[in-house]
């Protein structure tokens, strides 16, 4: 066991790529400290399994939304705020998304990937609830939207940050957390790390975004909860900080922010 405390702010680990050793996935997730998690939907088909993987543990939450790139189809139809706030009227619900916008696969057009961007956003400020933000390639637009919202009504995450400091600060303004996930261990990311090194104490968050995204030193394999560990080592030597005193931080972070 160990005494460090850490929180998986955004992970998947409904997806099938775990229905082989799920059990033991959430055994190596607490031998490795992390405490809790919160399983991200990306439609809403999938709210069921992560209520029912909620309820069968009591360091699991979830949240409700439909992902930017996630093609629902006539039978499906967009989400609208009724449906969201309904599915999301759980105690183990603690947000909604993930949502937001995606131009680097553009599966949906950018107007529909809007209009259901704030349809979520209103949703989580009736609900009360913080909206998870899907953003790549596509800072301008996040931003623009996230301001139009009025976002800072709910609050929200910047999920798997990877953009420049002028969008962090941006998010920050907006009262948004930043959460970093495996990427930011990568060689090549330098700049993402600065970023990282920058985020006020009480915005920064820590994610696998699991199974995608494996931290070094299992860049390439599976992710999972437990690798949240390496997210927060990165993190806390850039920061200059010890590890049980970054994981601590950000768990208090995650936990205040799903208000858990």
């Amino acid at each position: 066991m160990t005494d460090i405390r850490l929180f998986d702010s955004h992970c998947h680990v409904n997806f099938g790529h775990f229905s082989e050793d799920r059990d033991a996935v959430f055994v190596r997730m607490a031998e490795q400290g992390v405490e809790g998690c919160v399983v991200v939907a990306v439609e809403l088909a999938h709210v069921p399994e992560l209520l029912t993987l909620a309820e069968a543990r009591d360091n699991v939450w979830f949240s409700v939304g439909v992902h930017p790139n996630h093609d629902v189809g006539a039978n499906e139809g967009e989400p609208t705020v009724d449906a969201l706030c309904a599915l999301a009227d759980h105690p183990r619900c603690v947000a909604i998304g993930e949502t937001g916008m995606d131009f680097f696969r553009e599966h949906v057009a950018p107007e529909i990937q809007e209009a259901r961007f704030r349809t979520h956003i209103r949703a989580a400020k009736a609900v009360h609830k913080p909206v998870i933000v899907h953003d790549r390639e596509a800072d301008e637009a996040c931003m623009r939207i996230l301001r139009d919202e009025g976002v800072d009504v709910c609050g929200g995450i910047m999920h798997c940050f990877s953009s420049d400091w002028d969008t962090a600060s941006q998010a920050i303004d907006l009262g948004m957390s930043i959460s970093f996930s495996g990427n930011v261990t990568f060689k090549r990311n330098d700049a993402l790390r600065a970023v990282a090194a920058r985020v006020p104490d009480d915005l920064l968050m820590v994610e696998t975004d699991s199974p995608y995204l494996a931290p070094v030193p299992n860049r390439g394999k599976r992710n999972e909860p437990a690798y949240v560990r390496h997210v927060a080592e990165c993190i806390a030597e850039v920061r200059g900080v010890s590890l049980a005193e970054l994981a601590l931080q950000t768990t208090e972070n995650s936990q205040r922010r799903f208000r858990i």
